[in-house]
């Protein structure tokens, strides 16, 4: 009994490594918080015109090419990844199966990684990229994303591209300020504070 609990816990800690949030079944539609937002679409085609708009949204500079660029980008090429990661699971188990070594990727810092690098492959110049991290204070919950802005804008004015949060590579998206789940904190500070929790356990 002991050790089955032991087992339990250890795999709880492995889903909880990286990314955090409950999982769930598919739904036919998401919701996303924010004055802009309603009720978002889970087909793909739907998606990818209503974050079009959003990112229309964020300012009269942002560019109709780029928008609807990163828009697609940002909706289908997640379900590719996820096609090739087999992430056909809810979030948390499929981080069980990553931590594990029985899935290749897609803990929410890969999402992250490989969405940031194909948007900065379109050389936005109306947009500006972000990357960000949620629960900085707590390890094992820790979240990581990507949020786009108009160029040159403060992160805390843009939107978070989440494709890891509602698992399979579909993308969650929405305003950083009202996200209902997450309060984000520039990557850059997260890092830095990390740095210096170190420094002062190195020098106790």
């Amino acid at each position: 009994m002991e050790l089955t609990r032991r087992a339990a816990l250890g795999m709880s800690a492995l889903a909880l490594a990286g990314c955090a949030a409950p999982p769930g079944a598919r739904a036919p539609v998401e919701r996303v918080s924010g004055p802009a937002f309603a009720e978002v679409p889970d087909a793909p085609a739907a998606k990818i015109r209503v974050l079009e708009r959003a990112l229309l949204a964020l300012g009269p500079g942002v560019a109709p090419a780029e928008a609807a660029a990163v828009a697609r980008i940002s909706v289908r090429e997640p379900l590719v990844w996820a096609e090739r990661w087999d992430a056909v699971d809810p979030p948390l188990i499929h981080n069980i199966q990553v931590n594990t070594g029985r899935k290749p990727r897609g803990l929410c810092k890969d999402w992250a990684d490989d969405l940031e690098a194909r948007l900065k492959r379109e050389g936005l110049e109306s947009l500006s990229l972000h990357r960000a991290i949620a629960n900085a204070d707590n390890l094992r919950i820790e979240h990581s994303t990507v949020i786009v802005s108009t160029r040159g804008a403060p992160m805390q004015r843009g939107l978070v591209l989440d494709p890891w949060r509602l698992g399979q590579g579909r993308l969650w998206f929405g305003p950083v300020a009202s996200d209902p789940k997450y309060r984000w904190v520039p990557r850059a500070e997260v890092f830095a504070m990390k740095r210096a929790r170190r420094a002062r356990r190195a020098g106790r």
